[in-house]
């Protein structure tokens, strides 16, 4: 019980509550983590007032109603942190997205809707009371994901339980109750009724909150959720899954919201460019996200193979790995040799020819040194449209082809960077290409 310390200004809101006459309970996910030895910040409240009773309470200043339909108020602290008050509820009817309820009824009501025994827990800071009727405590203490009540039934009430267990069971290593894990299988056909916000809310929250998502995605392969909501992830491989526990999660002190990023981005890795794009749009990711996965996929698939062939047989000279930075970039690279490194490692582990990890090592240390002191990109060279204009070259089409033809000569040697060896190079390459300074 002494694990049980909601912060002071969810204290505060409580004993408001309770002075006016409404019982006041913790609930859900912060009673749960905290059981599991957790600190959690976020509680919720729930409560026998109804929203107008919490709104009339606090005030217009210090609520609002984000989901007042669904009973649900938040109230703001001294500190302007939202806090989600909701009344006592029960489901009246659902169509496995929207659930239609009612207010009224008791605490032991209210949790026997919710999905898992484990979040179906609540603690009253005025008495230090604990209800747990559908047994949380032993589920939690015998690692058990375990639907309240009757597993299919739940399950039908919000098709997005399916996937809620799974991320639960991947998070805290739990294995998941025959009969929950049954109705989750059966749910599979029906999971295209959820919207592609509340799929990429799961995709992304699983690659946030799990240490070691690929037990989550194998699942969703498993019970058929990934055929039906990701139809291009239909048959990602193992060393795909693997990869992704070889990546760090965002763990949020300070935020590193690139690795999130990086997770998703090596879960499409082998999927063709396009495709991927077309996946990630459908699921509502955001154009960063979209457009840095593309990237890290493209360039697996152009240069991947290349790269891994080359460390395999030898160290590659200093003119490769500034091509290789040339066509990864600046932006892209770093993350790119984080996330192929974690594939060919997953390739090693499971005895598949891949490059050293002393030789990826090696890589990494080169490119940043080169990736700071050696000119990549045309932008890098010490002349440009200018220089090329007072040369008497008409602009057109042909700047961009006499600049990326500098940029290899570049590559080759970057001593070559000064505005006389590039100057001098000019007419052999106008010439080459069929013109005249």
């Amino acid at each position: 019980m002494n694990r049980l310390q909601p912060t002071r200004s969810v204290l505060d809101i409580a004993r408001r509550l309770e002075a006016a006459g409404f019982e006041a309970w913790c609930v859900g996910g912060a009673i749960r983590d905290a059981l599991l030895g957790g600190h959690p910040l976020d509680w919720d409240l729930a409560t026998t007032a109804t929203p107008k009773q919490v709104i009339d309470l606090f005030g217009r200043r210090r609520t609002i109603p984000v989901g007042i339909e669904f009973g649900t108020v938040s109230v703001l602290d001294e500190a302007g942190v939202a806090h989600e008050i909701t009344t006592f509820r029960r489901d009246v009817r659902t169509d496995g997205r929207h659930a239609e309820v009612e207010f009224g009824v008791s605490l032991t009501d209210d949790l026997a809707r919710r999905d898992f025994t484990i979040n179906a827990i609540a603690y009253r800071p005025k008495t230090r009371e604990m209800r747990d009727p559908f047994h949380g405590q032993e589920d939690l203490a015998a690692g058990v994901v375990r639907a309240v009540g009757d597993a299919d039934q739940r399950m039908r009430e919000d098709r997005l339980r399916a996937l809620r267990a799974i991320r639960f069971a991947a998070r805290y290593g739990f294995h998941i109750e025959p009969a929950t894990r049954a109705a989750i299988d059966a749910s599979a056909p029906y999971l295209t009724r959820l919207s592609a916000e509340r799929v990429q809310q799961e995709l992304v929250k699983t690659m946030e909150q799990v240490d070691q998502p690929a037990a989550a995605l194998r699942l969703w392969q498993e019970t058929g959720a990934l055929a039906v909501l990701v139809p291009a992830l239909s048959t990602v491989d193992a060393d795909a899954l693997a990869a992704l526990d070889l990546l760090p999660r965002d763990r949020g002190r300070p935020p590193k919201p690139q690795r999130t990023s990086n997770r998703i981005a090596a879960l499409f890795l082998d999927v063709p460019v396009a495709e991927g794009r077309r996946a990630l749009a459908d699921l509502r990711l955001s154009k960063h996200q979209i457009a840095w996965a593309a990237a890290l996929a493209e360039a697996w698939q152009t240069l991947g193979q290349a790269m891994a062939a080359t460390l395999a047989e030898r160290t590659p000279t200093d003119e490769e790995v500034r091509r290789w930075l040339a066509r990864l970039g600046r932006l892209h690279a770093g993350a790119f040799l984080r996330v192929a490194a974690a594939r060919w490692q997953a390739m090693r582990d499971a005895d598949e020819p891949a490059p050293a990890a002393a030789a990826v090592r090696a890589l990494h240390r080169r490119m940043r040194r080169s990736m700071y002191r050696d000119p990549l990109q045309i932008a890098d060279l010490r002349i440009g449209g200018d220089e090329l204009r007072g040369m008497g070259i008409p602009a057109g089409p042909i700047y961009a082809k006499i600049l990326q033809a500098l940029l290899d000569r570049v590559l080759e040697d970057p001593a070559r960077n000064t505005p006389e060896a590039l100057l001098a190079e000019v007419p052999r390459i106008v010439a080459a290409a069929g013109g005249r300074t």
